[in-house]
């Protein structure tokens, strides 16, 4: 942990480094006047350009390395700590067998009053986490959740559904590509200095297939099991393409992006998603509101921040490969994924709590424990101990999950001697719940280098302390 940290420092100075080369490119010999705002900060001005090496940590998918550049624009800087212009560009991996390329460019003012947002990248996951549906609807095994322990003798009888399955469990596992196109406008109505309507399209192109790392052979997955109980269609098997139309309305007061003290911000947005391309019948329209809400109660030293995120199927069927995606009308974060994990629920099982709807909570307080400039920027640390919560609020399929395994042994004469059933639990969906703390090192207000450790409060979400370490506030 501490060579984590090490290297997180050996990457802000590199970036630092950088982004003065790139303020004082071109006048080496003409120093430039420092100006500060009434708060003390260093204005940052034109244009800051920073390539520096990925280096990050996730227990859901292992160590990180890559590299990114981000390019900032501050303009004339009197809008600093806010940006006019930011982009950025990764190239990394886990080592877990993720890999991230990613371009997204967040431009605001130009157009006026209005902000534009380009995201696109393509991301592979070869140990991509598939619990079941609806949460506690679908059992958990703890002792099927590490990859290096034997299978149980309880699951030994799909040597006879699946010839060749070897003794190692990679039972929660599959496998996902996905290739991702996002672009939002969002444009300031004439009346209300905070209000905003915005409009959006997106694409994806999912898939999904059947966990395929050599060195573990032909092992049985609960994927396997979903697909040979019917529970994941023929049809959506394998993934598919979904084209997204979006239109939202929103309310935004927060006074900075990346490390709001104060205000709010509320989303709601409508996505339809009409299945042009495949043509198997999923159409369908959902519902996704946020509320953000920044309570500052020491000035901006201590912020008591929170978040509600729903999402509804609202028309239609949606494939199952499209539930795990949340869909706002801005992607902020690598991973658009919920629920469980680093992007919403975290410390309980990725991809944990999955339906045609479900909602989750985040709150957290931000104590700036220190700030400092050094090496001309702008420093602060701070603590953010947190509480997530999160539950599937519509169900997908329960009614044939709950026959699936009757079904699927009648089928398949499954030996009378294993009565295991690993896709209902026969319990009613609850809360799940985490709680944690982190660690921020924030430069500029715009460079955050994030640790979070968080614990599921119910071993029903998964056991043990999970860690991330990589960037920026979870909202």
């Amino acid at each position: 942990m501490k060579r984590l940290f090490l290297i997180s420092f050996l990457m802000i100075a590199f970036a630092v480094n950088a982004q003065d080369a790139s303020q004082n490119n071109g006048n080496e010999k003409k120093k430039k006047e420092k100006i500060y705002n009434e708060k003390g900060e260093l204005i940052k001005k034109g244009w800051n350009f920073g390539p520096l090496p990925v280096v990050g940590y996730n227990s859901d998918l292992g160590f990180q390395y890559g590299a990114c550049v981000d390019i900032f624009n501050y303009g004339d800087g009197s809008r600093y700590p806010k940006f006019d212009y930011k982009m950025n560009l990764e190239v990394s991996a886990y080592t877990k067998g993720s890999l991230n390329l990613r371009f997204y460019g967040d431009f605001y003012n130009l157009l006026p009053n209005s902000r534009l947002f380009v995201d696109a990248g393509y991301f592979t996951d070869k140990r991509f986490e598939f619990y079941g549906f609806n949460g506690y609807a679908s059992p958990f095994f703890p002792h099927l959740s590490a990859w290096e322990n034997d299978r149980p003798e309880e699951l030994f009888f799909f040597n006879d559904l699946m010839p060749g399955a070897k003794g190692k469990t990679t039972f929660y596992l599959m496998n996902r590509n996905q290739f991702r196109f996002n672009s939002s406008l969002r444009r300031q109505f004439g009346f209300g200095e905070h209000l905003y309507y915005g409009f959006g399209l997106s694409y994806f192109n999912y898939d999904m297939g059947k966990f395929n790392i050599d060195k573990y052979g032909d092992v049985v997955t609960l994927y396997d099991i979903y697909c040979l109980s019917g529970l994941i269609r023929a049809n959506e098997a394998d993934g598919g393409n979904v084209t997204q139309l979006k239109l939202a309305f929103i309310y935004d007061s927060k006074n900075h992006d990346s490390d709001p003290t104060k205000g709010m911000y509320f989303e709601a947005t409508f996505t339809g998603a009409p299945d042009i391309i495949d043509g198997d019948g999923y159409s369908h329209l959902t519902f996704n509101a946020v509320w953000q809400h920044y309570v500052p109660i020491v000035k901006e030293n201590l912020t008591f921040a929170y978040r509600f995120v729903t999402q509804n199927v609202i028309a239609g069927e949606i494939p199952y490969y499209a539930m795990f995606n949340s869909n706002m009308l801005f992607y902020k974060k690598m991973s658009t994924d919920a629920v469980g994990g680093s992007n919403s629920v975290r410390g309980i099982n990725r991809n944990g709590v999955i339906g045609a709807g479900y909602a989750w909570l985040n709150a957290e307080l931000r104590w700036k424990i220190l700030g400092f400039q050094f090496i001309n920027q702008n420093w602060n640390i701070a603590l953010n101990p947190f509480f997530d919560a999160g539950m599937v609020t519509q169900s997908f399929h329960l009614e044939e999950q709950e026959q699936a395994w009757d079904l699927l042994r009648e089928n398949y004469d499954v030996n009378e001697g294993f009565l295991i059933d690993p896709i209902y639990s026969g319990e009613k969906e609850g809360i799940h719940t985490s709680a944690g703390c982190g660690l921020k090192i924030i430069m500029n207000k715009n460079f955050i280098i994030s640790a979070e450790a968080a614990k599921a409060l119910d071993a029903r979400d998964g056991n043990g302390l999970r860690m991330y370490i990589g960037f920026n506030y979870l909202f």
